[in-house]
């Protein structure tokens, strides 16, 4: 069953379970990064009480657009999941889709380009956590 009605507010410990943290993608605020996809940051290890290492966001590029290249570094994973992108790691290119994951070494040159008729959307693993400072933007 599909619901229109606006996800309920449970990005805190759930009270029966001291464990649980549920958080929605809808309670993150959309913000442009640096390198100009619309990102929303669903976990961040130095933004709350987690013990891994790791940053996650949910990225979007509308199609017909292209990130900025960059390199981190540290270590990234994108898990696409919506559209078809053309991605780029130092010298090599791919074409991806849906269902792909792609391991983007440390340092590595890197852009995306949404090159399908939809908007690429993919989910950014950062590890050890993004940081603005092990980020170059190069374009």
């Amino acid at each position: 069953m599909v619901s229109s009605e606006a996800p309920q507010k449970h990005n805190t410990k759930d009270k029966g379970n001291k464990n649980m943290f549920v958080k929605n993608l809808k309670e993150c605020p959309e913000f442009v990064s640096g390198d100009k996809v619309v990102l929303r940051e669903l976990l961040h290890s130095a933004k709350g009480d987690f013990e891994f290492r790791y940053s996650l966001a949910h990225a979007k590029l509308a199609s017909g657009e292209a990130t900025l290249p960059h390199k981190l570094k540290t270590s990234e994973v994108y898990y696409i999941l919506k559209g078809e992108g053309m991605m780029h790691i130092d010298e090599g290119s791919r074409t991806v889709g849906s269902g792909d994951v792609v391991y983007i070494p440390p340092r590595a040159v890197q852009y995306i380009e949404s090159v399908g008729k939809v908007t690429l959307e993919f989910l950014c693993i950062v590890d050890p956590a993004w940081r603005e400072a092990d980020e170059e933007i190069l374009g």
